[in-house]
């Protein structure tokens, strides 16, 4: 009975940590209506470090070896400040439905890392649902309803670009954080991430008039779409199978799109196409 209830809470939590991430598109948009890509980028890092230094004081977790800093700073660049302020930027010219799409190719990307470097890797399969995959990103750019201009195709980049920065953060986590306290990681990657994009924010454009919307947006999206959820995924990560947990990115799109359209963001059939297809790469990979 007890193993029931626990399962009943994993899944749960999955699914939150689903809604968390899938909404942090509409709030990267809500609160670029105000904040430059860099300041966005900036806050959400503070935000969401300062949630996790205060947890990880409360859990009293480990800080990680000052022999692993320099490991971190490269994870810091690639799974956070880079990504982060790349969806900030593109979102200024793609719905973010769309982004959330374009996101969830992360996977896709990782795995097309490893057919490349892994032998062992490499499949007929694993080519197809890696090219079917990418086939439904594809539909899904092109469901926009609007003539791709350069404004678009450039938000598209972007965020493409910001997913295979993702990947390759991916990539690198699992080379060496294995034996390490999760919390304790997490914190001090947000707060080396924090200091790389404070210069960058202070030598480009800052903000003008912000919102209070804008202002709620980026704390959220810092406390939650960042704080909360890298508590969710380690406390998940120790129950649950890496490959269970990664099922979370087969529903963002999902969650993306929901948002969107709440938002007003214009949802035509094709889009639904475009995500239908990308998770039946998905599914394909992890059969």
């Amino acid at each position: 009975m007890r193993e029931l209830s626990l399962a009943s809470r994993d899944i749960a939590q999955l699914v939150f940590l689903s809604a968390i991430w899938g909404a942090s598109f509409i709030l990267i948009k809500f609160g670029g209506q105000s904040f430059p890509p860099a300041w966005m980028a900036l806050l959400r890092l503070a935000f969401g470090s300062a949630f996790l230094a205060v947890a990880m004081r409360v859990k009293r977790a480990p800080a990680p070896p000052r022999s692993l800093l320099p490991f971190l700073m490269l994870l810091s660049l690639f799974n956070n400040a880079i990504p982060f302020t790349l969806i900030a930027w593109g979102e200024h010219s793609i719905p973010s439905g769309l982004a959330s799409i374009l996101n969830a190719t992360t996977t896709l990307w990782v795995l097309v890392f490893s057919f490349l470097t892994v032998p062992a890797t490499r499949s007929l399969r694993t080519a197809l649902g890696v090219a079917v995959g990418f086939v439904g990103v594809a539909i899904a750019v092109l469901s926009t309803g609007r003539h791709q201009g350069a404004a678009e195709l450039a938000g598209v980049g972007l965020v493409a670009v910001a997913a295979i920065s993702y990947a390759i953060g991916t990539v690198l986590a699992k080379t060496k954080l294995k034996l390490h306290d999760p919390l304790g990681l997490a914190t001090v990657q947000l707060s080396v991430a924090t200091a790389m994009m404070l210069p960058v924010a202070l030598i480009g454009p800052w903000p003008t008039a912000v919102s209070t919307l804008s202002l709620a947006s980026v704390a959220a999206l810092g406390v939650l779409g960042t704080g909360l959820a890298y508590l969710l995924y380690y406390g998940l990560l120790t129950r649950v199978s890496a490959v269970q947990i990664q099922s979370v990115t087969y529903i963002l799109p999902v969650w993306g799109l929901m948002w969107g359209l709440l938002d007003g963001e214009p949802l035509g059939w094709m889009s639904g196409v475009g995500v239908a297809v990308v998770l039946a790469g998905l599914v394909l990979l992890r059969r």
